[in-house]
Protein backbone atom coordinates (compact mmCIF):
# COMPACT_ATOMS: atom_id res chain seq x y z
CA UNK A 1 0.00 0.00 0.00
CA UNK A 2 1.36 3.39 -0.95
CA UNK A 3 0.33 6.95 -0.31
CA UNK A 4 -1.99 8.68 -2.78
CA UNK A 5 0.63 11.41 -3.14
CA UNK A 6 4.24 11.32 -2.04
CA UNK A 7 4.60 14.52 -0.06
CA UNK A 8 8.36 14.00 0.14
CA UNK A 9 8.79 13.96 -3.65
CA UNK A 10 6.37 16.75 -4.57
CA UNK A 11 8.34 19.97 -5.19
CA UNK A 12 5.54 22.16 -3.83
CA UNK A 13 4.78 19.98 -0.79
CA UNK A 14 8.51 19.60 -0.18
CA UNK A 15 8.94 23.38 0.06
CA UNK A 16 5.94 23.79 2.33
CA UNK A 17 6.73 20.92 4.71
CA UNK A 18 10.39 21.97 4.92
CA UNK A 19 9.18 25.20 6.57
CA UNK A 20 6.66 23.43 8.78
CA UNK A 21 9.28 20.93 9.95
CA UNK A 22 11.70 23.79 10.67
CA UNK A 23 8.98 25.52 12.70
CA UNK A 24 8.43 22.29 14.59
CA UNK A 25 12.07 22.43 15.75
CA UNK A 26 11.20 25.56 17.73
CA UNK A 27 8.75 23.42 19.72
CA UNK A 28 11.29 20.63 20.21
CA UNK A 29 13.70 23.23 21.63
CA UNK A 30 11.07 24.78 23.93
CA UNK A 31 10.75 24.19 27.68
CA UNK A 32 7.56 22.17 27.20
CA UNK A 33 8.65 18.72 28.46
CA UNK A 34 9.55 16.27 25.70
CA UNK A 35 7.37 13.53 27.23
CA UNK A 36 4.39 15.89 27.21
CA UNK A 37 5.07 16.77 23.60
CA UNK A 38 5.00 13.12 22.56
CA UNK A 39 1.83 12.40 24.56
CA UNK A 40 0.11 15.36 22.86
CA UNK A 41 1.20 14.17 19.41
CA UNK A 42 0.00 10.65 20.13
CA UNK A 43 -3.39 11.72 21.50
CA UNK A 44 -4.16 14.06 18.61
CA UNK A 45 -3.04 11.39 16.14
CA UNK A 46 -5.33 8.83 17.80
CA UNK A 47 -8.30 11.19 17.52
CA UNK A 48 -7.51 11.98 13.88
CA UNK A 49 -6.78 8.36 12.93
CA UNK A 50 -3.30 9.15 11.63
CA UNK A 51 -1.40 5.87 11.47
CA UNK A 52 1.77 7.48 10.14
CA UNK A 53 2.01 9.90 13.06
CA UNK A 54 1.11 7.22 15.60
CA UNK A 55 3.83 4.99 14.17
CA UNK A 56 6.37 7.82 14.38
CA UNK A 57 5.53 9.26 17.76
CA UNK A 58 5.06 6.01 19.67
CA UNK A 59 8.40 4.77 18.35
CA UNK A 60 10.16 8.07 19.06
CA UNK A 61 8.67 8.15 22.57
CA UNK A 62 9.81 4.58 23.21
CA UNK A 63 13.31 5.40 21.96
CA UNK A 64 13.36 8.39 24.34
CA UNK A 65 12.56 6.09 27.29
CA UNK A 66 8.77 6.35 27.54
CA UNK A 67 7.16 3.25 29.04
CA UNK A 68 4.82 0.96 27.14
CA UNK A 69 2.30 1.30 29.98
CA UNK A 70 1.98 5.06 29.51
CA UNK A 71 1.91 4.76 25.72
CA UNK A 72 -0.75 2.06 25.83
CA UNK A 73 -3.00 4.13 28.08
CA UNK A 74 -2.94 7.45 26.22
CA UNK A 75 -6.39 6.87 24.69
CA UNK A 76 -7.78 6.24 28.19
CA UNK A 77 -5.78 8.93 29.99
CA UNK A 78 -8.76 10.05 32.12
CA UNK A 79 -8.96 6.67 33.82
CA UNK A 80 -5.21 6.04 33.95
CA UNK A 81 -3.16 6.86 37.03
CA UNK A 82 0.19 7.05 35.22
CA UNK A 83 0.08 10.70 34.09
CA UNK A 84 0.93 13.83 36.04
CA UNK A 85 -1.68 16.53 36.56
CA UNK A 86 0.23 18.71 34.09
CA UNK A 87 0.19 15.95 31.46
CA UNK A 88 -3.53 15.43 32.05
CA UNK A 89 -4.15 19.16 31.53
CA UNK A 90 -2.16 19.03 28.28
CA UNK A 91 -4.09 15.99 27.09
CA UNK A 92 -7.42 17.69 27.83
CA UNK A 93 -6.32 20.80 25.92
CA UNK A 94 -5.17 18.55 23.07
CA UNK A 95 -8.51 16.78 22.87
CA UNK A 96 -10.52 19.98 22.92
CA UNK A 97 -8.18 21.70 20.47
CA UNK A 98 -8.33 18.73 18.11
CA UNK A 99 -12.10 18.20 18.28
CA UNK A 100 -13.06 21.79 17.52
CA UNK A 101 -15.95 20.73 15.31
CA UNK A 102 -17.43 18.57 18.07
CA UNK A 103 -18.09 21.36 20.55
CA UNK A 104 -19.49 24.80 19.94
CA UNK A 105 -17.09 27.33 21.38
CA UNK A 106 -13.94 25.21 21.02
CA UNK A 107 -11.64 24.96 24.04
CA UNK A 108 -13.39 25.64 27.34
CA UNK A 109 -12.22 28.24 29.82
CA UNK A 110 -11.90 25.44 32.38
CA UNK A 111 -9.51 23.43 30.19
CA UNK A 112 -7.45 26.55 29.48
CA UNK A 113 -7.31 27.56 33.16
CA UNK A 114 -6.25 24.05 34.14
CA UNK A 115 -3.42 24.07 31.59
CA UNK A 116 -2.39 27.57 32.75
CA UNK A 117 -1.98 26.21 36.31
CA UNK A 118 0.75 23.86 35.10
CA UNK A 119 2.47 25.70 32.26
CA UNK A 120 3.94 29.18 31.98
CA UNK A 121 3.08 31.49 29.10
CA UNK A 122 5.89 30.25 26.83
CA UNK A 123 5.00 26.63 27.52
CA UNK A 124 1.33 27.40 26.78
CA UNK A 125 2.41 29.01 23.51
CA UNK A 126 4.41 25.87 22.71
CA UNK A 127 1.48 23.64 23.67
CA UNK A 128 -1.02 25.56 21.51
CA UNK A 129 1.43 25.57 18.60
CA UNK A 130 2.17 21.88 19.03
CA UNK A 131 -1.53 20.99 18.98
CA UNK A 132 -1.99 23.02 15.79
CA UNK A 133 1.14 21.53 14.22
CA UNK A 134 0.32 17.89 14.89
CA UNK A 135 -3.21 18.41 13.60
CA UNK A 136 -1.71 19.78 10.35
CA UNK A 137 0.58 16.75 10.02
CA UNK A 138 -2.33 14.40 10.83
CA UNK A 139 -4.61 15.94 8.26
CA UNK A 140 -2.05 15.81 5.46
CA UNK A 141 -1.16 12.19 6.23
CA UNK A 142 -4.81 11.10 6.45
CA UNK A 143 -5.71 12.86 3.19
CA UNK A 144 -2.89 11.15 1.26
CA UNK A 145 -3.32 7.86 3.16
CA UNK A 146 0.29 7.79 4.33
CA UNK A 147 1.10 4.17 5.25
CA UNK A 148 2.27 3.33 8.75
CA UNK A 149 4.60 0.71 10.17
CA UNK A 150 7.98 1.30 8.56
CA UNK A 151 9.12 4.33 10.53
CA UNK A 152 12.47 4.07 12.30
CA UNK A 153 13.06 6.28 15.40
CA UNK A 154 14.81 9.50 14.44
CA UNK A 155 14.33 8.82 10.72
CA UNK A 156 13.39 12.41 9.90
CA UNK A 157 16.05 14.08 11.97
Amino acid sequence: MGARLNLFESPLAGKLWKHIIAANQVLVDSTLPAATQELVKIRASQINGCGGCLDMHTKDATAAGETSLRLNLVAAWREATVYTEAERAALELTEQGTRLADAAGGVTDEAWANAAKHYDEEQLAALVSLIAMINAFNRANVIVQQPAGDYQPGQFG
